[in-house]
């Protein structure tokens, strides 16, 4: 083996490395690794969900500063989700709420959705898991304390995990309501909350714009601005529920 091929079975080994100047996307989960722990010369473009000025992943939204830019879904849909299911549970008087507490938006998250529940006459029931395995002892937990309904905060470890938390919402017979619309297609009862597919498009544009020359630095860091309600019919008749007309008629999407 010539000594050009031996260099090229070796490299093909290496993992492969961005090359400045082209652009690198990264999902960013909250809590994760800060600006100063990237790359500083290779463009980024990421999607995060949470506020990257705070995790010091920009300087501005406008102006994110450095080689990062990108999309940052940090704008709450929790006090429309208690709404949604106070309209389909009526009787509704005490609401469980997933949440992950290592994300960075979740404090906030939880302070608006008290303040919806104070409003809507609800008590609330906070219960966290950081991990796939501490799910089983949410779920013990929110049975244990009789919640009527199930509110479940965006978070990826949930949205990997969403089959499994929609399966339990259904066998505890809980109404629950999602950030995602991807819960609801796996059986969850409904999500609203910001489109995926609109924030990789917003994704696809900046990474556009920067190969034909502009620089991270001077592009703003957007934010989806359509939210989409998502209900399916077929778990809320397996729940015994009747959507109010109301919500069907403002719903983007109906699943049978």
């Amino acid at each position: 083996m010539g000594e050009r091929s031996l260099r090229a079975s070796a490299g093909s080994r290496r993992r492969a490395r961005p090359r400045a100047g082209r652009p690198h996307l990264r999902h960013q989960r909250p809590g994760g690794h800060r600006r100063e722990d990237a790359t500083t010369t290779v463009p980024i473009v990421m999607r995060i969900t949470g506020d990257p000025v705070e995790t010091g992943l920009a300087t501005s939204m406008a102006r994110p500063g450095g080689n990062i830019t990108g999309v940052a879904d940090f704008v709450s849909p929790i006090g429309k989700h208690i709404e949604f299911l106070k309209q389909v549970a009526p009787r509704l008087k005490r609401v469980a709420v997933l949440q992950n507490p290592a994300g960075n938006q979740t404090e906030v998250q939880l302070r608006q959705s008290r303040e919806v529940a104070r409003a809507l006459g609800l008590e609330l029931y906070a219960v966290g898991a950081r991990t796939p395995q501490e799910l089983d002892a949410a779920f013990a937990s929110i049975v244990a304390d009789r919640s009527g309904a199930l509110a479940v905060l965006a978070d990826g470890l949930f949205t990997i995990h969403r089959a499994r938390i929609a399966e339990f919402a259904l066998k505890a017979r809980l109404p629950a309501i999602y950030a995602r619309r991807e819960f609801a297609e796996a059986g969850g009862l409904m999500s609203y909350g910001s489109s995926l597919s609109e924030q990789y498009r917003l994704v696809a544009n900046l990474v556009d714009k920067i190969l034909r020359g502009a620089k991270p630095a001077d592009l703003p860091v957007e934010q989806p601005g359509r939210f989409e309600l998502v209900l399916n019919v077929k778990t809320a008749h397996a729940l015994g529920l009747t959507i109010p007309p109301s919500l069907l008629l403002r719903a983007d999407r109906v699943l049978d």
